[in-house]
């Protein structure tokens, strides 16, 4: 039985094309490919690529300065904080919340619209393995390139489980019986009716906006296409610690705000969703609103 895609340059010795991490004893990180013959430089001096050819991943090479540098494999989320980009990257906080608030799963049928650099490719075609089917849109061709080269480079060449058009999702989607949708771009409500057409019943659909303009008016057409249950929305934040004997508190910076992540699940054919008992708080909508709840929830 063939290993996963990319499940060889996750480990063992170090190889000729492999992607290395070093760690200063500042806790910096420099990330590099091997190359036979070639030498890394760094202002605390160098050393030679075939030092570490052959060696075991978490070995420790000193340069010509002798500064000692932690050599390992950088994981997912290092690599797609060090990409390079065309746009911006989604963080591997929200990556991560999507793989399990979406339910990402081995074999999963997924469209994936807004490709930026490629950073969530990798994260969904890691998830669903080769066997699953993630089909990316992305409207700007040198954004699609970018994302491209970025995710061959991590799974060692093409992944037999992804897709790429340019173009708008709404405009290209053929794709049908899909599980999962994932649309990170900046009117995500344009694509609902073309979503729901592709979604089987059951299926998620998860949006990744950046404001609170955009995340208002996501669950209010998701609410007026009428197809969906109620959608759940939240943003998440991360505070790392510092602990050094006796000394354990909080870092001063954290990684706060970068997104705001929305569900919601398709209803079958013909079915509409249930009201909602919560009544919106007095002045939460205009005069002029006419949607659903317009009544205050009351169903008069």
């Amino acid at each position: 039985m063939s290993e996963p895609t990319g499940a060889a340059r996750r480990r063992g010795p170090f190889k000729v094309g492999d992607q290395v991490q070093l760690t200063d004893p500042k806790g910096r990180h420099y990330t590099f490919t091997l190359e036979a013959g070639k030498n890394f430089h760094t202002h605390k001096g160098s050393f030679p690529h075939d030092e570490l050819i052959g060696a075991p991943e978490g070995s420790v090479v000193r340069t010509t300065g002798n500064v000692a540098y932690l050599a390992l494999r950088p994981l997912l989320p290092d690599y797609v904080l060090s990409m390079p980009r065309g746009a911006a990257v989604v963080y591997p906080k929200d990556a991560g919340q999507i793989l399990s608030f979406a339910d990402i799963f081995p074999g999963a049928r997924v469209v994936e619209a807004g490709v930026g650099s490629g950073s969530l490719s990798s994260f969904l075609l890691r998830a669903i393995g080769d066997h699953g089917m993630l089909h990316s849109y992305e409207r700007r061709a040198d954004f699609a390139e970018i994302a491209q080269a970025n995710v061959e480079r991590y799974f060692g060449g093409p992944h037999p489980a992804w897709q790429l058009t340019v173009g708008d999702l709404q405009d290209n989607l053929s794709d049908t019986d899909v599980d999962r949708v994932i649309l990170d771009m900046l009117a995500p409500w344009e694509c609902l009716e073309a979503v729901s057409k592709a979604l089987v019943p059951g299926g998620i659909l998860c949006c990744y906006v950046a404001t609170t303009t955009q995340l208002a008016r996501t669950v209010e057409s998701i609410r007026e296409i009428g197809c969906f249950n109620e959608p759940t929305a939240w943003e998440s934040m991360i505070r790392n610690w510092h602990i050094e004997g006796l000394a354990v508190r909080p870092d001063h910076r954290m990684i706060g705000h970068t997104g705001f992540l929305l569900t919601a699940r398709r209803l079958a054919d013909g079915v509409e969703p249930p009201m909602r008992r919560r009544r919106p708080a007095k002045g939460a909508y205009g005069e002029d609103y006419t949607g659903p709840n317009a009544d205050g929830g009351t169903g008069r």
